[in-house]
C-alpha cells in the first residue's frame, strides 16, 4: 500500500485511498468542520429520532422510525433514516438530520472511492472504523447540539453472520452482539427488544420484533413516530444478508404492521391504552 497508513490488520487506512484524505489535501474548504462555541443551534435543526438493529439466524434487520423533530415541533413525518452503505451493510442514522445525511452520503462515497483504487472491498471491521473516524471529525459540531449517532450494520463472510456497531459523539465504536438501539426512544426499544430476542431467530421475526419495538418506543416517546394509517407512513425496514441489502416494499411493512397491531390488541385486551 501506498502513503501514510494507520492502524493495523484489516483496520489499515491507506490515506492514498481515502476520499475524505484527497478532499482535505486538495480542498479544505469543503471538508473542514467550523465550530463556534457559542452556537447553539439544536433547536433550529432537524433531528432524526428512533432507530435499532438487531441479528437473526442469517443476518441483520435494521428499522428507523419517520419522524423528525425540532424542538417540540414535528419538522418531517417521512424522513428515511436507513442507508446502504454499500451492497452488504447498511447506516442508520439518529441525531442532526443534515449533518446526518451528508455524514453517510461522504461514507458511501469512501467506500466506492477505496474499492476503485484498491481492487477490493474494506472488510466490514474497516468499514466500521471508517465511519468512526467521520464521526469523531464531526466532533466539533456535535458540542453545538448538532450530534450524530449512527448504528452501522453489515454481514461478515468471514464470520458467516450478521454484525453490528453503535457509536458515540465522540467516535467511539462499540460492537455489539446482538442487538442495538440508538435516539429519543432507544431506551425504550431497547427494553422491548432485549425482552424478546433469541439466537435462533429468522427474518420474519426480527422484522416484527423491530416494529414492535419501534411501536413500544413511540407510545413512550414523543420523539418517535409511529404508525401514520391516515398519510400511509411507516417504518422503514432493511435487511443484510449474504444476499446483500435490501429494504421491506411498503407494502409488506403495512402487512406486517397490520399483524404487530392485531398481536398487541390482543395482548392488551383488545385496547390499546
Amino acid at each position: 500500500m501506498t502513503g501514510l497508513e494507520v492502524g493495523k490488520g484489516d483496520e489499515l487506512w491507506d490515506l492514498g485511498s481515502s476520499f475524505v484524505a484527497h478532499l482535505r489535501r486538495s480542498r479544505p474548504d469543503l471538508i473542514e468542520t467550523r465550530s463556534d462555541p457559542a452556537a447553539d443551534l439544536s433547536e433550529m435543526t432537524a433531528h432524526a429520532t428512533t432507530v435499532l438493529a438487531l441479528r437473526h439466524a442469517h443476518g441483520v434487520v435494521i428499522a428507523g422510525d419517520r419522524r423528525a423533530t425540532e424542538g417540540m415541533s414535528i419538522a418531517n413525518r417521512s424522513m428515511e433514516k436507513i442507508f446502504p452503505a454499500d451492497d452488504h451493510s447498511c447506516v442508520a442514522i439518529a441525531g442532526a438530520a443534515g449533518p446526518a445525511i451528508e455524514m453517510v452520503r461522504l461514507f458511501q462515497v469512501e467506500l466506492e472511492h477505496y474499492e476503485k483504487v484498491e481492487g477490493r472491498r474494506l472488510s466490514l471491521e474497516g468499514k466500521a472504523n471508517r465511519l468512526s473516524e467521520l464521526v469523531r471529525q464531526h466532533f466539533p459540531a456535535a458540542l453545538q447540539g448538532l450530534a450524530v449517532v449512527p448504528i452501522f450494520a453489515g454481514y461478515d463472510f468471514g464470520r458467516g453472520r450478521g454484525r453490528l456497531y453503535r457509536y458515540d459523539v465522540t467516535g467511539g465504536r462499540y460492537e455489539e452482539d446482538d442487538f442495538v438501539t440508538t435516539g429519543s426512544g432507544g431506551r425504550d426499544a431497547r427494553s422491548y427488544v432485549k425482552g424478546r430476542w433469541s439466537e435462533d431467530l429468522s427474518e420474519d421475526e426480527a422484522v416484527k420484533i423491530a416494529l414492535e419495538a419501534l411501536f413500544e418506543a413511540s407510545d413512550e416517546d414523543a420523539g418517535t413516530g409511529g404508525p401514520d394509517v391516515i398519510r400511509g407512513i411507516y417504518p422503514n425496514v432493511a435487511v443484510v444478508d449474504a444476499h446483500g441489502f435490501r429494504e421491506i416494499p411498503h407494502d409488506g411493512v403495512v402487512e406486517l404492521f397490520e399483524v404487530t397491531l392485531a398481536d398487541l390488541r390482543s395482548r392488551y385486551g383488545g385496547e390499546l391504552r
